[in-house]
């Protein structure tokens, strides 16, 4: 039986039974769990009753049982026109609804995210909560409390008056941090912006997704500073972010970065460390030992005639001058001894209460204003997070390789921010950020004519820029305005030429492919005569370029993420590309032999390659020929060695 591409990007149950099998093998028989046989494994262990510690509410179950099923019919469309340097980046700008955005992105980012970071909707009763595909049942009353959009998609504004005002934000909430929690590392964190208004169901629910066990902290930020005697009762001046782990036990110990002042002074360096010489001398301690300099001269008392008292055991200092982590120099016609003072591994991070533990010093949401007011000369984004904020997460969670996901994207401080620290220490951390193209008008229509002003200034900032009225827009054009300036304000640091300013831009889409060529064929699905002469018109939806369908086909395959190269092989046919140097597409309407030995000779050997069904036109021995041929030449060219591929068709 010939191999077809798959409609299907994920399959989450059969995930998740592998998994089960890698565990215990002898409970996955044909495809299928035997519950009897895990029970077993498990000791026998009593099945719970009905009753247990957990959080529920209406639509839970519809909710989650969206986490268990695959995407259909959607692709992530490539936009060019709105990319910046999309040859040499590996960031990403996805639009659309974030909860298709994470289900496209399962395959290329499986286990490949390091740190997420979001900034959810707070539902304080004004909040527009993304789209859902569950529904509740038809007594609740939830139904008659909701919009729908013309084509009958469930739109939720979600006001206190609701009866299931809590039920609403968690359904939107729990697939998708279930879902984003299978894109990170084993050793991957998650921090999670809230305020005290949802905060303790985001608590339960992450105890829920992530294992009470894998809770890291809840870090208390100071958002505000003055003000709040409007307030009732209390002026709240913070809000919390959540932090939890993929698995706490493979989280390395966590260390803020320095900042560049403090890393001035360590301005020596060897092969274990930085460090700068410092006094090995105490003002006070209990080391008491003669030391003997160069010229014979002995140190053991001041010039007071006291015992002068040593950083370290006479012991330890002997090893470390032997060593040369101890030196004892002449200055000012002074003998001085000193000690190489290393550059630690840094502070940890701190939580709460405390006022030295508040993050007070990472900024507050005026700060993130400003953030965009140097930028655009005036606000176009209520309440952003501030820069600073979003470096301090960073500066102790990531490594400079890796890759932050942020599906709540908003005003982009989380791109700035990468682009910052990488700027600052030469790093290479890459970001993908989603949000949903919300239309600037539809916000400024409901919302209160006294909080208009920033909106008016978004929607006249797109107005001079040329685009739609999108919040998406104002993100990418951030983003662009940032890197711009950050390369100027770092253009005298090295390697600052090398620094990814760029991000590839993609937008949630209807599918290319026709993936109902089955049902053509079968006569379910009519088309005239002179549309089945066109290949084109068989295969691939209207508006498709060859590009989309070799991004559609991507991600259908696990380890390639969206920024893999993708090449034309000219040379072979012209509408032949290879992506990631191992997965050839070859979408010609007829496949020639010079095709197939061009393919074949491709070095290195492409792992997969796949064709068009409609390039045999039904022609079963052409098929099988062309396959035949495929693989002689590629054994010709492997020195007659065998050489593992796969063919499949589309």
């Amino acid at each position: 039986m010939e191999n077809k591409v798959s409609q299907k990007i994920f399959n989450p149950i059969s995930e998740k039974i592998m998994r089960l099998k890698n565990l215990f093998p002898g409970v996955v028989k044909d495809g299928q769990v035997d519950f009897e046989a895990l029970r077993q494994e498990l000791g026998q262990f009593e099945v719970a009753g009905k009753e247990k510690y957990e959080l529920t509410w209406p639509g839970k179950t519809e909710a989650k049982q969206l986490i268990n099923s695959d995407i259909i019919g959607k692709t992530l469309k490539y936009v060019p026109e709105d990319s910046k340097n999309p040859e040499k980046t590996e960031n990403l700008y996805i639009e659309g609804d974030n909860l298709d955005i994470l289900m496209l992105l399962r395959n290329s980012y499986f286990g490949k995210i390091k740190m997420i970071y979001i900034d959810p909707p707070y539902n304080t009763g004004n909040d527009f909560i993304y789209k859902d595909d569950f529904k509740a049942e038809k007594k609740q009353t939830e139904m008659e409390e909701g919009y729908r959009d013309e084509f009958g998609e469930r739109l939720i504004k979600n006001q206190k008056s609701s009866s299931h005002y809590h039920s609403n934000w968690l359904n939107m909430m729990i697939p998708r941090i279930s879902i984003s929690k299978e894109l990170l590392t084993d050793e991957g964190v998650i921090f999670i912006s809230i305020d005290e208004n949802e905060y303790p169901r985001l608590r339960m629910i992450c105890d829920e997704v992530f294992e009470r066990e894998n809770h890291i902290a809840d870090f208390v930020w100071q958002n505000k500073k003055g003000g709040g005697n409007d307030s009732k009762h209390v002026a709240i001046e913070h809000e919390y972010i959540v932090m939890y782990a993929k698995n706490k036990e493979l989280v390395d110990e966590l260390y803020e970065l320095y900042s560049e002042q403090y890393l001035k002074r360590y301005k020596e360096e060897d092969q274990e460390s930085k460090f700068y010489w410092d006094t090995f001398k105490r003002k006070s301690g209990k080391q008491y030992y003669p030391i003997i300099c160069p010229d014979g001269t002995i140190l053991q008392y001041d010039e007071n005639g006291n015992p002068i008292s040593w950083l370290r055991s006479e012991k330890r200092f002997k090893s470390d001058l032997e060593k040369g982590d101890v030196r004892i120099v002449k200055i000012d016609d002074r003998w001085s001894v000193q000690f190489k003072q290393r550059l630690p591994k840094g502070k940890k991070p701190r939580s709460i209460y405390e006022s030295d533990t508040l993050l007070k010093e990472a900024g507050t949401t005026s700060d993130g204003s400003s953030d965009l007011l140097s930028l655009f000369g005036k606000d176009v984004f209520s309440n952003p997070k501030p820069v600073e904020l979003i470096k301090y997460l960073i500066g102790f969670s990531m490594t400079s390789d890796d890759i932050l996901l942020d599906f709540f994207s908003g005003s982009a401080t989380v791109a700035h921010a990468i682009m910052e620290l990488n700027a600052n220490d030469g790093g290479n951390r890459k970001y993908i950020l989603a949000q949903l193209p919300e239309n600037l008008d539809d916000i400024y229509n409901n919302t209160e004519a006294n909080k208009r002003l920033i909106i008016q200034n978004a929607i006249d900032l797109t107005e001079e820029l040329g685009k739609p009225h999108l919040l998406t827009e104002i993100g990418k054009e951030r983003i662009r305005r940032a890197g711009e300036k950050i390369k100027q304000d770092f253009k005298d640091k090295e390697g600052i030429e090398n620094l990814d300013i760029g991000f590839k831009v993609f937008k949630v889409a209807d599918t290319n492919i026709r993936w109902n060529s089955e049902a053509l064929k079968e006569g379910q699905i009519t088309m005239d005569e002179s549309a089945l002469k066109n290949k084109d018109l068989i295969d691939f939806n209207p508006g498709f370029t060859d590009i989309d369908i070799v991004y559609e086909i991507m991600l259908r395959h696990r380890d390639f993420p969206l920024t893999s190269k993708i090449e034309k092989l000219s040379n072979i046919g012209e509408r032949t590309y290879i992506f990631a140097d191992a997965i050839v597409v070859c979408l010609e309407e007829k496949v020639t032999d010079k095709i197939v030995d061009g393919i074949a000779a491709i070095e290195p050997k492409p792992i997969k390659v796949i064709f068009r069904d409609s390039a045999f036109e039904d022609d079963i021995s052409l098929k099988l020929n062309t396959m035949n041929r495929l693989d002689a030449q590629l054994k010709k060219h492997n020195q007659g060695k065998e050489q593992s591929y796969r063919v499949e068709f589309i």
